[in-house]
């Protein structure tokens, strides 16, 4: 008795370490909004034009500042337009704005449109409001009512307004979606009643204490936060800690069943999920971390917060779960019984060698097998063990085994035809209309300007001069084709005075004839740039040339990057696999999967949910995810595989390794899934988006690629999928040859 309560002291310890910690950090979950920010120009590429141009402008602005643009729209009166009666009111009403609270410098007049409907003026903003940024707008919304003209909040702005609120229920609703979502699955999955919590537990202390550590980074600013980060954050370490917690309470309810002993169980699972548990961490964390290398800040921000959120997660699974297995036991289990691995039929439940002697054996026929080419021990050609159906696992294990060549060929073609249509995805942006997937206040705003105005009216491009050659820069602007209108920010802030110069240097606008988050405004952009490349010092920047560079960066750090994470996974596999063929062949597996799921998505976006296009860094944030994330699930089957394979032969290897797997892997992708798809209840088109590429990418690769395409590949194989490893100079365990000998 003594001696058993002396094994269960450091679980126990473990347990109150992390009671402590994770009560303790658990609130830092709700506190990240304190550092975080949703300024998407704090976000822009580094070096990029359009971002050097934005530091010019906080010269002449004595500051940085956020423009609001107020739209008014004429509902009735003179025959629908406005009168010079109200275009006066709307004038004193920005006039009065002067000096409250919030607001920076001297509103803009109102101006006209042409048609003589709508009015519009501009309105520049602190930075620095914050939380007190939607209150602002209400008092400005109420302050620039006209009768007889409905007013709307555009811009800047009123967008970054509009995404707080949409962000507003990251902490409390996403967090709670998946939070249930994972605990209804486990449910399911394990039919008990107390190991689900437990779970749940282990994943919620391993976020607090993910965000404890990245508040305290953020407050210091060594990394950035903003919601969509938050957001990612909360689902990466829910998903991954759940998907490491089912690997090894799988394989704890294998050795409990064989052994009886909690504490020695506990040990053996953990000794056996320890190596594909952190390598798994660590292709995920690094694939993370290359994002450092990305141009784009908001991607270099996500790089080290995953990263970190990952590493709690493998801790969590790795040492609170274990600690609490051994010391419930079976009751962790209850009112389920653990049962060995639930083999085919006449496929012998041969526990780990921790427990046994360690004999391959086949005990259904008695008889040793060389599984070498298929043939038993006396040469017939009787089909082996593993391969009768026993569940849905053994019966897939039996496909694999009778066809594995056809099998590989006709699930690898669709995939490939699927990944024909990825280079068709449209990944310049998302149009303003589409950021948002309901109906926000700035949009409809930003669709009133540009009805009534140039489509590039209240986000002109900007253009930094040398101040002597400002009044030629205007006129060569406005011969580009695409532009409206061009003038010279005045010191008075009208038209026609004289310049304003700050440092040698002198502004130029150019209103755009489209709208400014399209891809005519870019290509404009493109033409400006063109047009006044002979002028020295001269730089073009704006909504539409920050979009513009976005979209140009987005495309260089994915080819950057991707190789980068592409090497970094086939060096896991490995030191992990001791293999060469194995590891490429997964890496490419995984990465025709991602094709397939872009192929599909392009279809789904375009067809089902109207997108025009995706965010520019979607199919980076897609690769990242479901390339390490997919090579997770090969990393739990193919762990196991050649741990079979070493004890029974490469053909009886990749059976059982299937069928071993083949359940914990399958609830761990639809976990996954189901996580990452709860990122849809913030409602915007960027996590839209990658929630679903994710969730179908992780389903695909689940049910699909690991469960058919890679174990077929690797049967047809046979040892050679080992080389230049030990595994691939013989297909006979060393257990079953000294069995044979000892026959003979």
């Amino acid at each position: 008795m003594a001696r058993r309560s002396i094994r269960l002291l450091v679980p126990a310890l473990l347990v109150l370490v992390w009671l402590v910690v994770g009560g303790g950090l658990g609130p830092f979950a709700g506190r990240l909004a304190e550092v975080s920010t949703n300024d998407q120009a704090a976000f822009l590429p580094q070096s990029a034009e359009s971002t050097r141009v934005l530091d010019v402008q906080e010269k002449f602005r004595e500051g940085a500042t956020q423009p609001l643009i107020v739209v008014w729209t004429a509902d009735g009166g003179d025959g629908g337009n406005v009168t010079p009666a109200q275009t006066t009111e709307a004038t004193r009403t920005l006039a009065s704005l002067r000096g409250t609270e919030g607001v920076v410098g001297t509103p803009t007049p109102a101006i006209g449109s042409e048609d003589g409907r709508a009015l519009q003026g501009v309105v520049q903003l602190s930075p620095d409001l914050d939380d007190a940024l939607g209150q602002t707008l209400e008092r400005i919304g109420s302050a620039v009512a006209v009768d007889g003209l409905q007013a709307r909040l555009a811009g800047p702005a009123a967008t970054r307004a509009d995404l707080s609120d949409a962000f507003a229920g990251i902490d409390g609703l996403l967090l709670g979606v998946a939070l249930i979502t994972v605990l209804v699955i486990l449910l399911a999955v394990y039919r008990s009643v107390l190991l689900p919590f437990v779970i749940i537990l282990g994943a919620v202390f391993a976020l607090g204490l993910a965000c404890a550590i990245v508040y305290v980074l953020a407050d210091r600013d060594i990394v950035r936060v903003d919601g969509q980060v938050q957001g990612i954050l909360f689902i990466l370490v829910i998903g991954a800690a759940t998907d490491y917690a089912l690997l090894l309470t799988a394989r704890f309810r294998e050795e409990l069943a064989a052994t009886g002993d909690r504490v020695a169980a506990g040990r053996v699972a953990l000794r056996r999920s320890f190596e594909p548990i952190v390598a798994s961490a660590a292709t995920v964390a690094l694939a993370l971390l290359a994002l450092l290398l990305s141009g784009l800040t908001n991607n270099r921000a996500l790089g080290p917060v995953g990263a970190i959120g990952i590493v709690c997660a493998a801790l969590s699974a790795l040492t609170f779960l274990p600690a609490v297995l051994m010391l419930l036991g079976r009751a962790a289990l209850w009112p389920t019984k653990p049962r060995p691995a639930d083999l085919p039929a006449g496929l012998p439940s041969d526990p780990s060698p921790d427990h046994r002697d360690g004999s391959s054996s086949d005990r259904t026929t008695g008889s040793s097998s060389d599984h070498r080419d298929g043939r038993s021990a006396d040469g017939s050609t009787a089909p082996p063990a593993g391969t009768g159906a026993r569940g849905i696992w053994g019966r897939v294990a039996a496909l694999v085994d009778r066809r594995p060549r056809l099998l590989w060929i006709a699930t690898i073609l669709p995939l490939i035809g699927l990944a024909l249509f990825a280079p068709q995805l449209n990944a310049a942006g998302v149009p303003l209309d589409e950021t948002f997937v309901n109906d926000a206040p700035s949009v409809a705003a930003q669709a009133a300007l540009s009805e009534h105005f140039p489509g590039g009216s209240g986000q002109p491009a900007v253009i930094v001069v040398p101040a002597g050659r400002a009044e030629a820069v205007q006129k060569a602007a406005e011969d580009v084709e695409g532009v409206s209108d061009a003038s010279v920010v005045s010191r008075s802030g009208r038209p026609g005075d004289s310049p304003k110069v700050v440092d040698g240097l002198a502004l130029v606008e150019a209103t755009l004839d489209d709208a400014p988050d399209g891809d005519a405004a870019q290509e404009t952009v493109e033409r400006l740039r063109t047009a006044l490349a002979s002028e020295d010092g001269v730089l073009v920047g704006g909504y539409s040339a920050q979009r513009y560079d976005t979209t140009e960066t987005a495309e260089q750090d994915t080819l950057l990057i991707v190789p980068i994470v592409l090497a970094i996974i086939l060096l896991i596999l490995i030191v992990l696999l001791r293999s060469l063929v194995t590891p490429l062949l997964l890496v490419v597996t995984v990465a025709l999967n991602f094709l397939a799921t872009l192929g599909v998505s392009t279809l789904v976006f375009t067809h089902l949910f109207g997108f025009t296009g995706v965010d520019a860094s979607v199919p980076l944030y897609g690769f990242v995810f479901l390339v390490a994330l997919g090579v997770d699930y090969n990393i739990f089957l193919m762990s196991r595989v050649r741990e079979e394979t070493a004890r029974h032969g490469a053909r009886q290897g990749v059976l059982r390794g299937l069928v071993t797997t083949g359940g914990v892997i399958t609830s761990a992708g639809v976990v996954l899934a189901a996580t990452f798809a709860a990122l849809v209840v913030i409602p915007l088109a960027f996590l839209a988006q990658i929630a679903f590429i994710v969730a179908f990418g992780v389903l695909l690769d689940t049910l699909v690629v690991r469960s058919l395409l890679v174990p077929a590949l690797v049967r047809d194989l046979g040892p050679r999928a080992w080389w230049p490893g030990r595994l691939s100079r013989t297909d006979t365990p060393k257990e079953t040859r000294s069995l044979t000998g000892a026959s003979r």
